[in-house]
């Protein structure tokens, strides 16, 4: 592989379920000149989620930044040549198949840009935390996913969505804050007073509450938003939710102990947003951690989603990547 140029610039973009970030970079090196936002998630229709949408934020974005950087040493007028991008999206493992299709072809078109990285959400998240060395993420905000690696292969625990399995993640401990919540309201056995008087507060009155929440096509996101109230009575003292924030530490360990490689010592990282909620979760998910992986060493993720998609892109372009390549989790094309 030809070694990137000065000025030689890549592209890493972080998609997610409430918009998407996208990073210009140098090549050599991953300095980051400029970022931009947005908070339109790309769409996801029969085939997946759809290229078009992603490019009609992407691309503009690119050109802004491009032109912004003119002074930052991007080349003359901001002109450098982007050599490599990578996409890091939810869903990239199970509904991927259109951008992997489409996104080559339309960014070497657009950008004559041939080296592009597709990567699920929870790969990106995984650079970003520990980089390109063996280990194990636990990513958790709405979702939750353990993954991890020897750098031969990929372990996966989780991610299968709130129906199936997230278990732990924000909509996880929202929806069990809620069952607690209407527990109290019929007068069950492990109801809680204090989570049926945040729910009301919330969402309404309790009888109403189904109605509220099941047509909604964001219910993983509106069972989420309950969960800071779910730490809130914790920490007020309330048993049960100091319970269900119990179980979820319980089950984010069982996944980071599922993915941790075998036989090697083992980092463990935590990223996403359900881990800003506080002593509340991180004190039960510290002795669960310490029981489950006592073989473990608990270290702080060293940067997020996007900066783990620029690393990407940078190591392809330099031929650095380590990371293993597998078809819907990690995919390189050149």
């Amino acid at each position: 592989m030809t070694p990137p140029r000065a000025g030689d610039l890549v592209v890493g973009v972080d998609s997610g379920g409430s918009g998407l970030r996208i990073a210009l970079a140098e090549a050599s090196g991953g300095r980051v000149l400029g970022t931009v936002s947005s908070r339109e998630p790309v769409r996801t229709g029969p085939g997946g989620i759809e290229a078009a949408h992603l490019l009609a934020q992407v691309l503009p974005a690119v050109q802004t930044l491009r032109a912004g950087a003119s002074g930052g040493g991007a080349g003359p007028s901001g002109t450098g040549t982007v050599v490599a991008v990578a996409v890091g999206a939810a869903g990239m493992a199970t509904l991927g198949d259109e951008l992997r299709a489409e996104l080559p072809g339309a960014l070497e078109r657009a950008l004559g840009v041939r080296t592009l990285v597709l990567a699920a959400d929870a790969v990106t998240a995984y650079a970003g935390a520990l980089g390109q060395r063996p280990g194990a993420v636990v990513a958790a905000g709405t979702g939750m996913i353990g993954l991890g690696t020897d750098l031969v292969a990929w372990r996966r625990a989780d991610g299968w969505g709130h129906l199936l399995g997230d278990c732990g993640g924000g909509a996880w401990i929202g929806r069990a804050g809620l069952e607690a919540a209407m527990r109290a309201y019929d007068g069950r056995r492990g109801g809680s007073a204090a989570l049926l008087a945040r729910a009301e507060a919330l969402f309404g009155p309790a009888a109403g509450l189904p109605g509220a929440l099941y047509p909604r096509t964001d219910r993983p996101a509106v069972l989420a938003s309950f969960a800071p109230e779910v730490a809130v009575c914790a920490d007020a003292g309330d048993p049960v939710a100091g319970d269900v924030l119990a179980r979820a530490a319980a089950h984010i360990a069982e996944a980071a102990a599922a993915v941790c490689p075998a036989g090697l010592p083992c980092e463990v990282a935590l990223t996403g947003g359900l881990f800003k909620m506080g002593d509340a979760l991180l004190a039960p998910l510290r002795t669960e951690l310490a029981e489950q992986l006592p073989q473990a060493r608990a270290v702080s993720a060293a940067g997020d989603p996007l900066a783990g998609a620029v690393s990407l892109a940078a190591a392809s372009a330099t031929g650095s990547l380590r990371l293993p390549e597998e078809p819907r989790l990690l995919h390189l094309t050149r």
